[in-house]
């Protein structure tokens, strides 16, 4: 009986540990999103916005402790104690019962107050300006995928258009219609296209696992793909237009006025520090043998030598800091809308340029010289000319547009509004 028991105990932990096994082999499925719903993810779980909303926690948790008042101080003391520590002790002694409270002057309280406040509303202000730059650095990185992407669809028909070749090469050789050298110089040149495929195919792994880490989370479950393309899509903008928006919209420049009026708050809550408080105090005296009495008392600070000199000299600077980095940052959006626009209208000309139908002409050469060979009426060469040069206008046309998408996206930086239709 004993052994069947062991017998079905081992079968069980063995069928537990198959299956746990299956469960770790068994892979994560890849996903496709989109744009909208990668920010959604990245705002749901990017750790670095979750480390980002410690701060503002920290900055409420510092809310609660401007709000308590000063605890008060029970005291007990012993007095007309004997030196040689004979005689009847209880009834010699004095017994001091007290308690005492600071009592805080000068509104100290409700400006300790204002200051968590101010420095709450500060800590939302830097936590929008993390959001801003990570946001558009998420969209970067999404588009480099698409980017990469296309390249590699690119690199893909390169190869196949090259693998037809060689094969119809090989048949001519075959036939004695051409020279082996021919052969040699396509089988050369598929290198050349089989290593840019190897490089697209890099190029695009590496970029999706830069996106799944942007996304946050668990890296591992962050299998995904993306959805969406660079196509163009036009856009006009004016410079005072982008410039009202970014003046209204940067976080960064909101968090300098919210430092502003931090340090305002701050300087008002050192200028009620350097008021002294009252310490008011009561208790009993009791004697054993006598008469007890109540006591009380009234204790204030004479602020003969310090008068918080040095934390209000020190709150008076912090605000020429915050109002000089308002003025920097002023600067700074004006240059940042200045120069993004500029490299915008550039990028836009370049894919105009492309948009003559360039396209159109280089698909067409490489078509119809692929017939001519066919035909005899073209040589390799010509055809290996019309593939590099396919290639290397797709290539770039990919890349103006992904530029023309990364200088809308510095516009979107400038203005930290979304500007896409």
């Amino acid at each position: 009986m004993h052994q069947w028991r062991m017998l079905f105990q081992w079968i069980v932990l063995t069928l537990f540990a198959v299956a746990g096994i299956h469960a770790q082999e068994k892979p994560v499925a890849k996903r496709s999103i989109t744009l909208d719903q990668a920010v959604e993810i990245f705002m749901r779980q990017n750790l670095e916005l979750v480390a980002a909303r410690y701060d503002i926690e920290t900055a409420d948790a510092e809310k609660l402790t401007a709000r308590l008042r000063p605890n008060p101080q029970l005291t007990f003391g012993l007095a007309d104690l004997p030196v040689n520590l004979r005689g009847p002790l209880i009834k010699e002694q004095t017994y001091d019962y007290g308690i005492s409270r600071p009592i805080e002057l000068g509104g100290k309280r409700s400006k300790r107050i204002e200051t968590a406040n101010a420095n709450s509303d500060l800590a939302r202000g830097q936590f929008q300006m993390v959001v801003w730059q990570l946001t558009n650095d998420l969209k970067r990185k999404f588009y480099t995928v698409v980017l990469n992407q296309s390249l590699l669809n690119l690199a893909r028909e390169n190869q196949t258009t090259f693998a037809e070749i060689v094969k119809h090469t090989s048949e001519l050789v075959n036939a004695g219609e051409i020279s082996g050298l021919d052969l040699d110089r396509v089988e050369v040149e598929k290198l050349k296209f089989d290593t840019d495929l190897a490089n697209a195919e890099r190029d695009y792994e590496v970029a999706v696992r830069d996106l799944r880490f942007a996304l946050g989370g668990d890296y591992r479950a962050m299998d995904v793909d993306v959805t969406g393309s660079i196509d163009y899509e036009p856009h006009q903008f004016t410079h005072d237009e982008l410039l009202d928006l970014a003046l209204a919209a940067r976080p960064d420049l909101k968090a300098a006025k919210l430092s502003e009026r931090a340090a305002d708050a701050n300087i008002r809550l050192q200028n009620a520090q350097r008021i002294p408080d009252l310490t008011l105090g009561g208790g009993i005296e009791q004697v054993p043998s006598g008469t007890s009495s109540y006591t009380f008392g009234v204790g204030i600070e004479i602020p003969v030598s310090n008068r918080n000199q040095g934390e209000r000299a020190k709150a008076l600077i912090e605000k020429k800091k915050a109002q000089n980095q308002e003025q920097l940052l002023t600067n700074q959006v004006m240059s940042d809308v200045d120069k993004a626009l500029v490299a915008f209208e550039k990028q836009r000309h370049r894919v105009d340029l492309y948009r003559t139908g360039v396209i159109t002409k280089v698909n067409d050469i490489q078509n119809k010289t692929q017939i001519a060979l066919q035909a005899g009426e073209s040589s390799i060469l010509e055809l290996l000319d019309a593939i590099r040069t396919r290639r290397d206008t797709l290539s770039g046309f990919y890349q103006t547009l992904f530029d023309y998408q990364m200088s809308l996206l510095d516009l979107e930086l400038a203005t930290a509004t979304p500007l896409r239709k």
